[in-house]
């Protein structure tokens, strides 16, 4: 079935903050939308890159040997194996494009895991 998504409507659902929504599917990938707010665990993915979009608002992602900034409109794609933190001082909309078999907390199992995350 083919239908629109209205990314806006979609977040304006989300009254929650690090439990990513499935948005649509794409192949073998999830476009999970999630907001967020202040800091989220160091965590890598084995086996999957993770692609963030920033919607709305101002992210921080640090790295072992620094940090990216992402402004509104603004994406990165982290590689799969590299360690990395998710910071938000505000909210923050996210669009992810990952594969359906990735975590968002990575090689960590902890109280932020979604094992299964709901559409919206």
């Amino acid at each position: 079935m083919i239908s629109m998504v209205n990314i806006k409507d979609k977040f304006l659902q989300i009254n929650d903050y690090w439990n990513p929504r499935i948005g649509g599917e794409l192949n073998d990938s999830y476009i999970k939308m999630v907001k967020i707010k202040g800091e989220f665990i160091w965590h890598h993915h084995d086996h999957e890159d993770e692609m963030f979009f920033v919607w709305q608002g101002k992210l921080v992602i640090r790295l072992r040997n620094g940090e990216i900034v992402l402004n509104e409109g603004e994406f990165i794609v982290i590689p799969k194996g590299i360690e990395h933190q998710p910071i938000a001082e505000e909210e923050v909309h996210l669009l992810l494009i990952e594969p359906k078999t990735t975590l968002n907390t990575g090689n960590v199992v902890n109280e932020r895991t979604v094992l299964n995350p709901q559409g919206i």
